[in-house]
């Protein structure tokens, strides 16, 4: 869709459209008054939702407030029609996507000054407490002649110095998927902080010197799952095998790269300026002695943030305890495993290290919650965790959805409406259904269970096998732990983990739960118990 700029091109007079993503068109245009080269960056939906403005104003609001000759400078945001139009500078730069895809190669000592270039920018953008989470090719503008670059894009940036990506579908995730950091993608059991920007970085530089992606996958899952699990292979030696250019790539130069690309947080650098002081040695070996030598990095590397790494310590037997039991799953059988302990002692970060093995094998994860104070509404924290698969699962392609509904309806029809009834959200993937038979309460009670069990089995398969949190299950229903206990008990289901975590403190042998669980065992099903100790 082109939109047309009627009004504004009272004003401007539109010179070419220059670039279009999912969410904007941004046009280059020049200012009648007095001749001024301007960007117009326009919200493509004409009808954006309140949620769309908010953001584009949010971006217009930091671009503007980073006050850095490596920044766009964004000079105005105007109404137009139902929609935004941002005004931003012009200094005649090309995005490096287009300046590569126009087949020019950089020379090393082009990289290495445009390198040094990105990464003093993006110092800028952190010593302003904003995590860009977006940096790649795209999103940086270099001019040739004046050799000017500027980082652009602050659609999605945050101006936090620390936040949680939460587990979403991957279609869906925040950032460009071909550099994203593995934080950034909800499944590493930690948060996104300024060095999320790093391995983005670290992409970018490495599709500079090699004109090849880290990871050359085009599938979401895989593709998340290499920035995750998989070392790519070190620039210099995807130069020398592919003999990709004339000039091979020095060692120390691919070590920055790959130290950028680093799994964890704590094992990349620490400061943008850190990054440049080992780029500028480079360049200064290269100009002053012809080649670049090997010398100790990050020396000079000194972080002006305190962080407290994340990762799990003292709980490596529970850790492989719980992925031992996902791995049984994801074969063949349903289990459940237990995980209890005191308030705050840590039963949720264990329970999140399941996500990597569960991207692996193109899982599903869900989560609910049972309350206190809701003890009596049955399926509580079942249905909050179906709410949060069928979140996922509309947000994927319309032939995936179209797929879904075909095979729920095969399970579900004519009594589809059950389901429904306990999980709203479904019938934005079936459509509405018909009403069912009014039943006699123990008839309607097993009608509920029957199809229920149905309806699961749809989203545990081999190719894709289930796993269901359940917190606070000191705080479950009757109804809840009955129908947990049919979905373990059943022979026929497979592929399906579901993780309970309680209070040991509040649950004793007369609850509810620990009758459930005995029941359970006397079935002959596996119950899997992990304490967790200070």
């Amino acid at each position: 869709m082109h939109r047309q700029l009627g009004s504004i091109q009272a004003d401007y007079e539109i010179i070419q459209k220059i670039y279009e993503s999912a969410n904007s068109i941004v046009h280059r245009a020049i200012l009648k008054a007095d001749n001024q080269p301007i960007i117009l960056k326009i919200l493509k939906e004409n009808y954006p939702t309140p949620s769309e403005l908010t953001r584009y104003k949010q971006e217009y609001e930091i671009t503007r407030s980073l006050n850095s000759d490596g920044i766009i400078k964004a000079y105005d945001l105007q109404r137009y029609e139902n929609s935004l139009v941002m005004f931003l500078e012009d200094f005649g730069g090309e995005s490096l996507t287009l300046l590569m895809g126009n087949k020019r190669q950089f020379t090393l000592k082009e990289f290495l000054y445009i390198a040094i270039k990105i990464t003093e920018s993006l110092a800028a953008i952190h010593a302003a407490n904003i995590i860009h989470k977006d940096i790649n090719p795209s999103n940086i503008i270099y001019n040739p002649e004046t050799e000017r670059l500027k980082i652009i894009d602050f659609g999605i940036s945050t101006s936090l110095s620390w936040e949680i990506q939460t587990v979403g579908n991957i279609e869906r995730l925040e950032g460009t998927l071909a550099y994203i950091a593995p934080e950034q993608t909800g499944r590493m059991n930690r948060g996104i902080d300024y060095r999320s920007d790093f391995y983005s970085l670290g992409a970018t530089f490495y599709k500079l010197l090699t004109n090849q992606l880290p990871f050359a996958t085009t599938d979401p899952v895989e593709l998340v799952h290499c920035h995750i699990a998989q070392q790519p292979i070190p620039p210099d030696e995807v130069v020398e095998r592919l003999n990709l250019t004339s000039e091979a790539i020095p060692k120390t130069v691919s070590d920055i790269v790959m130290k950028l690309l680093a799994k964890t947080p704590e094992e990349r650098y620490q400061s943008a300026w850190g990054i440049a002081a080992d780029l500028e040695t480079c360049l200064d070996n290269l100009q002053n002695l012809g080649q670049i030598y090997q010398f100790s990095l990050a020396t000079q590397d000194i972080g002006d943030r305190f962080h407290i790494p994340e990762k799990l310590y003292g709980r490596d037997f529970e850790v492989t305890q719980l992925l031992n039991t996902f791995e049984r799953v994801s074969q063949s059988s349903s289990e459940i495993i237990l995980v209890s302990g005191y308030s705050g002692i840590g039963k949720s970060a264990l329970v999140n290290e399941v996500h990597k093995p569960i991207l692996r094998q193109r899982g599903y994860f869900i989560r609910g919650k049972f309350d206190q104070l809701q003890r009596d509404i049955p399926y509580g924290a079942i249905t909050l965790a179906f709410q949060d698969l069928i979140r996922q699962l509309v947000t994927e392609s319309e032939a995936a959805l179209q797929t879904w509904k075909r095979e729920l309806l095969e399970v579900l029809e004519p009594n589809a409406q059950v389901i429904i009834d306990v999980i709203p959200e479904l019938e934005q993937i079936i459509g509405k259904q018909q009403p069912v038979e009014e039943l006699g309460a123990t008839e309607a009670q097993n009608r509920f269970n029957l199809f229920f069990q149905r309806f699961i089995s749809v989203f545990t398969k081999k190719e894709h096998p289930l796993v269901i949190f359940l917190d606070d299950l000191q705080w479950t229903d009757l109804a809840s732990l009955k129908l947990i206990e049919l979905l373990i008990t059943n022979a026929d289901n497979q592929y399906l983990l579901i993780i309970g975590a309680y209070r040991d403190s509040e649950v004793d042998a007369t609850h509810p739960l620990t009758q459930t669980l005995e029941q359970i065992e006397k079935e002959g099903s596996r119950v899997n118990n992990i304490l967790l100790l200070p």
